[in-house]
């Protein structure tokens, strides 16, 4: 029998809004509903309408009825480490019972990793999982294969998989000889890198699930299974064969399910959209069991939004028999909402955008031609300043879908086609990331990217390594410094000894990192060091300040944060240059797209490749039909969520071009055109 919610009072939604709202502010009825709601649901929320606020809100309440009679308690999954830290931050001193057992609050890997794969693990291979990471997990599979790569006891499996790519590879070269053989042992790398056995069916399988080999008697498949049973042996598991253990224990052990559900009556996942397949399966699987799981399942987020995982065209959510709404958006302004809901794929019965966000100005098409377009983004920014917007407590950015054109350098140089980087040429997606060279040993210990893993802090003491060979001069065969997978690679050829011994101490030492007892483990790596410079016949010589210096550089240089490369800055006004994805859930005080080019469907003058393109008649104002083709559904949602960040202004940059043949009917009362000069 379920834990039973007494209906939620008055008084104790007053008591969250205490917590969560700003004084003097409540919630609308539409948010009351789903805090009061307790059935297993679905809620549908637009841009900025406040659904976690609302969800901590059901949070905070429900903390005041802990423990419940039947000792279960309440699960709360994210997708991202962000989104649980939110959690965290806002609710955690006001709700002390939740975040304690039998309760759960975590990322779905988490939770993934603590209540299935772990127990699966031990149970087959009657040990402990020593470590989830999918990066240590493919550089052991590697290794392993470079032993049997070439053996004829297994057939020589390379040549196999050359056989499987090298078609495609030929295409790509364009008749580059040499460059077809490299484009293609990237193929046979990145196969044989994400390999698993399945422990269900006795396959093979690559990393998009594909069955690759069968037949338990083919050499091929001998010597695949062997190397791969040997890196779970060692403790060793990717991030999704997680997924896969998961879905053995629920196979193999039907029970578990039942346990916990009993565990969890109330069941509520946030940004569901963004969940992956064997994510999304997984927990209906768990949590809903064709209807009749015993845990309140509560599934929160907007399937309009869901740009993750090589922006899914077709979607996964299918709705609930009953599915509340959240129209209303406190970010949008009227103006913004109205175009905004036009690009919604889904837009079913009783879906709006209402804009509540009191602002008057329109959102802007801005026209640039060829000559003009490192002129788009100075001009966003006259705009930002005409309207007053430069010192908003919201940022300011600049967001494109596609940002580098990588090796292509064909597309790079072709007018016709642009990315980020073409407006702005300063622009790299690497830059920005966390710091990895610092001026000591001891700062690699202490700044690092704070994960749910160890794998930052495995990263930063092999970066350590590498800033060690580069002050004695190591250097690889090719004369070139060596990267991490190079050192691990050259120390595995070596000597297995001294490689499996360099695999516990990274780590025991992240793990000691972890527990605090970082001093003890900068002792243990300076002790070590020696060792493994005789590896390559060196000693401490050049690297020793770098090794014993105590002082640790400004805590302003933590590797949380980001240096600031991808700006544009005039007059102290500073704008951000990024990707779509990576402002998914921000708010913006004024947002600029700039369109992009993705594959091209049709030829001449009917090519759609470009925003403005595929999307001509939500420009012009009609809604789309969710029964678009794939790259018309990819292209609206990162219209949707680009152009739905901000709170006052947004900007959207189209060639003249295009503007001139397909959006010159555009209604003036809707945009405001500007040309740019």
């Amino acid at each position: 029998m379920p834990q039973v919610i007494d209906e939620i009072s008055d008084y104790e939604i007053h008591y969250a809004e205490k917590i969560l709202l700003p004084k003097d502010k409540e919630f609308d009825e539409e948010r009351k509903a789903f805090i009061r709601n307790f059935n297993t649901i679905d809620l549908q929320a637009v841009p900025g309408s406040g659904k976690t606020t609302a969800l901590l809100a059901k949070l905070v309440i429900l903390e005041r009825k802990l423990p419940f009679s039947d000792g279960s308690g309440i699960l709360v999954l994210s997708h991202t480490n962000a989104a649980i830290d939110e959690i965290n931050e806002k609710i955690q001193k006001y709700c002390p019972k939740l975040f304690s057992y039998p309760n759960f609050i975590g990322t779905i890997q988490s939770f993934v990793d603590e209540f299935l794969a772990i127990p699966f693990y031990n149970l087959v291979f009657k040990k402990k999982l020593n470590c989830i990471d999918t990066e240590r997990y493919q550089e052991e599979l590697e290794s392993l294969f470079k032993v049997i790569a070439w053996n004829k006891d297994y057939d020589q499996p390379t040549k196999w998989f050359y056989n499987r790519h090298i078609k495609k590879a030929t295409a790509e070269a364009n008749g580059n000889e040499n460059h077809k053989n490299e484009i293609c042992k990237k193929y046979i790398e990145k196969e044989v890198r994400d390999l698993y056995y399945d422990l269900i069916t006795n396959e093979i399988k690559n990393g998009n699930n594909d069955v690759l080999l069968k037949d338990e008697l083919n050499k091929k498949f001998i010597g695949l299974k062997a190397i791969i049973i040997e890196v779970l042996k060692k403790g060793i598991i990717s991030f999704d064969y997680a997924y896969h253990f998961a879905e053995c224990y629920i196979h193999k052990f039907s029970l578990i399910k039942e346990i916990i559900q009993k565990r969890f009556s109330f069941v509520f996942v946030d940004e569901m959209q963004d969940m992956d397949t064997h994510q999304y399966k997984l927990l209906e699987k768990l949590f809903y069991d064709e209807g009749s799981c015993t845990s309140i399942f509560q599934r929160i987020g907007d399937k309009n939004q869901a740009i993750y995982n090589s922006v899914k065209a077709d979607d996964l959510w299918v709705d609930r028999p009953e599915v509340l709404r959240l129209n209303g958006s406190q970010r949008l302004s009227n103006h913004i909402a109205n175009v905004v809901k036009k690009f919604a794929l889904y837009s079913e019965k009783n879906f709006d955008i209402v804009g509540k966000n009191e602002v008057e100005i329109k959102p802007h098409i801005l026209v640039f031609e060829n000559n003009t377009i490192e002129s788009i983004i100075p001009f966003f920014a006259k705009i930002v300043k005409e309207n007053g917007l430069e010192n908003s407590v919201n940022p300011i950015k600049v967001v494109c879908w596609n940002t580098e054109w990588k090796e292509d350098e064909i597309s790079r140089n072709d007018a016709t086609k642009l990315r980020l980087e073409d407006y702005y040429k300063g622009f790299k997606k690497e830059k920005g990331k966390s710091k990895q060279d610092y001026y000591n040993l001891r700062s690699y210990l202490l700044y690092y990217e704070r994960k749910k893993t160890l794998e930052p802090l495995r990263k930063n003491i092999l970066n350590a390594f590498l800033k060690i060979f580069s002050f004695e001069k190591i250097i690889n065969t090719d004369g070139r410094p060596y990267s991490k997978k190079q050192l691990i690679d050259f120390i595995h050829e070596k000597d297995i000894k001294k490689y499996d011994e360099l695999n516990l101490n990274l780590y025991n030492w992240s793990f000691g990192i972890i527990q605090d007892k970082t001093i003890e483990v900068l002792e243990e790596i300076k002790t070590y060091i020696p060792t493994l410079l005789a590896i390559f016949d060196k000693t401490i010589s050049a690297s020793a300040d770098f090794i014993n210096k105590e002082l640790v550089e400004n805590s302003t240089e933590n590797i949380e944060i980001f240096t600031p490369t991808n700006y544009y800055k005039e007059d102290g006004l500073e704008i951000e240059i990024t990707s779509v994805h990576a402002v998914k859930g921000q708010t913006h005080c004024a947002t600029l797209y700039l369109e992009s080019y993705f594959q091209q469907d049709g030829r001449g003058a009917n090519a759609k490749s470009y925003e403005s393109q595929r999307l001509k008649d939500q420009f012009l104002g009609i809604q789309i039909d969710s029964n678009v083709g794939d790259r018309v559904k990819q292209s609206t949602k990162m219209a949707y969520v680009g152009f739905s960040r901000p709170t006052d202004l947004l900007c959207i940059a189209v060639h003249k071009d295009r503007f001139d043949g397909l959006l010159n009917s555009v209604d003036r009362n809707v945009w405001e055109i500007k040309f740019i000069k």
